[in-house]
Formats: structure tokens, C-alpha cells, sequence
């Protein structure tokens, strides 16, 4: 686009004006969001001790959320340990410092990797099934039904996969730490003349509990950042199965975006409040 055009678009009387109004537009449903957010973290906190008590419909989520998503964990942590590794190896190899890939790569996986790239992969295969089963039951009226039942919905919908969420998730993240340091030992001896037995004593002189405790430590506001913003955009879905799908789009981007900004936050609060102390 030329600078004349740019220039004309500008002069247009109703540029700035429909310009403010999409802005206005965003800052309202992110204010909306926030609020909504909070309502039913509010909510979360008063229902979840109340009774009754869904412990098969816990236990489904929990099949669907973790044992389902065993293999897709297993192949991305297997080829990201493995990666780095090699990386890793090749950058250090010009140095003299081939030795300090077992430390470098078990730290990074530990406290990092394996927590991040988990729930990146939950957000996306298990964020949009929840915002999209959700989306679907709204649309379709049969959240109307739970409640015209005497039935409340955040017992017997939210409450189930957000708790599933956070029981499964650190737990797929340490089945991912163990075949990403799995993959990385592989590369490690058939790549770069590393012998395994060398790379597991460096392992365990390397990681102590805090490094695997805080990694999974994230994982627990991953989860339920995770799957209240499904629950939450799907309870708000509107305009039948094309709001479904945007429902869930919105879901992954977000989630996303929440587990990259927030683990920033939680890397710096776990530097000044534990990993000096030890």
C-alpha cells in the first residue's frame, strides 16, 4: 500500500471513529473476560465442597485428560529432549564442554521444557475439547436442562475438568521429564560419545527435588488457568456451532498466552524464593 493511500485512509472521517470503536470492543470483552473469570473462580471455591459429589464424572475427565494424552506427551517430549540435547551438544562441542550437556539439558527440562511444552500441548488438545464440549452443551440448551433439573452445572461440568486438569497435568509433565532426559541420554551416547552410565550420574549429582517440585508447581496454575477459560468461554458461547469453533480457537490462543506470560512470572518468583536457599 502506497503512502498516499496510507495517507488518504487516514483522512477518512470514519477511520479514527471505527478505529476506536474496535478498541473499545477489545478492551470491553477483556474486561468481560476478567470479570467472568472471576465469578467463576468465586463459584469454583463455594461449590466445590458442596455435595454432591461427581467422582465417576472426575474420574472420565481424568481418563480423557491424562491417559488419552499419554502418547502425544511421549512423542513431543521424546523428540524435545532429544533436540536439545543435540543442540546443546554441538554448540558445546567447539568449546571442550560436551561434559555439562547432562547438567544443562536435565535443568532446562526440569524447570522449564517439560512444564511449558506439556501444557502448551494440553492447552491445545485438551483446552479446546472442554471449551468445545462445553460451547456444544450451552448452545444446544442442555446446560438449561442440568439446571431446570435442580442440578448445578459448575458441580457436575466445571468442577470435574478443572480438578481432572490439575491431578493429570503434573503428572503428565513428569512422565514427559523422564522420556525427554530419556531422549537426550540417547542422543547423548549415540551422538556425541557420551556413555550412558556417565550421563545418569550427572543426572541425579544435577536435579534435587525443588528443581522438579516448582516445575510442577507451574503445571498446577497451567491447569486451572487452562480449564476455567474453557469452562468460562464455553458457558458464554453464543451464535450455535460457529460460535463452537471460535470458542475453542479462543481458548488455545489464550491459554497460550497465559502460560508463556505467567511462567516468566513464576520462573522469577521460584529464583527469589527458593532456588537461593538451596
Amino acid at each position: 500500500m502506497s503512502e498516499l493511500a496510507i495517507k488518504h485512509a487516514v483522512e477518512q472521517p470514519g477511520y479514527f471513529h471505527s478505529f476506536a470503536i474496535r478498541a473499545g470492543e477489545k478492551t470491553l470483552a477483556l474486561i468481560r473476560f476478567a470479570g467472568g473469570f472471576g465469578v467463576l473462580c468465586q463459584q469454583i471455591g463455594s461449590e466445590i465442597i458442596r455435595r454432591p459429589f461427581y467422582f465417576r464424572l472426575l474420574i472420565d475427565q481424568m481418563l480423557v485428560i491424562g491417559v488419552q494424552s499419554f502418547v502425544l506427551v511421549a512423542v513431543t517430549a521424546l523428540a524435545t529432549g532429544s533436540v536439545m540435547a543435540l543442540q546443546f551438544g554441538l554448540g558445546l562441542q567447539k568449546f571442550g564442554g560436551t561434559l555439562y550437556v547432562p547438567k544443562i539439558v536435565s535443568l532446562a527440562i526440569a524447570r522449564e521444557m517439560g512444564p511449558v511444552f506439556t501444557s502448551l500441548l494440553v492447552a491445545g488438545r485438551i483446552g479446546s475439547g472442554i471449551a468445545a464440549e462445553v460451547a456444544s452443551m450451552k448452545v444446544t440448551q442442555q446446560i438449561d436442562a442440568i439446571r431446570a433439573l435442580g442440578t448445578s452445572p459448575i458441580q457436575r461440568i466445571v468442577i470435574p475438568r478443572v480438578l481432572a486438569s490439575m491431578i493429570a497435568l503434573p503428572i503428565l509433565t513428569l512422565f514427559a521429564d523422564f522420556i525427554s532426559v530419556f531422549g537426550a541420554m540417547i542422543v547423548c551416547s549415540t551422538q556425541l560419545a557420551i556413555p550412558p552410565a556417565f550421563f545418569v550420574s550427572k543426572i541425579f549429582e544435577t536435579l534435587r527435588i525443588v528443581d522438579l517440585s516448582t516445575g510442577m508447581a507451574k503445571t498446577f496454575v497451567f491447569a486451572f488457568f487452562i480449564s476455567v477459560t474453557a469452562c468460562w468461554k464455553g458457558l458464554n458461547t453464543e451464535g450455535g456451532t460457529q460460535g463452537v469453533g471460535n470458542s475453542t480457537t479462543w481458548v488455545v490462543v489464550t491459554s497460550s498466552i497465559f502460560i508463556m506470560v505467567s511462567d516468566f512470572f513464576l520462573t522469577k518468583f521460584f529464583f527469589l524464593t527458593v532456588f537461593p536457599k538451596y
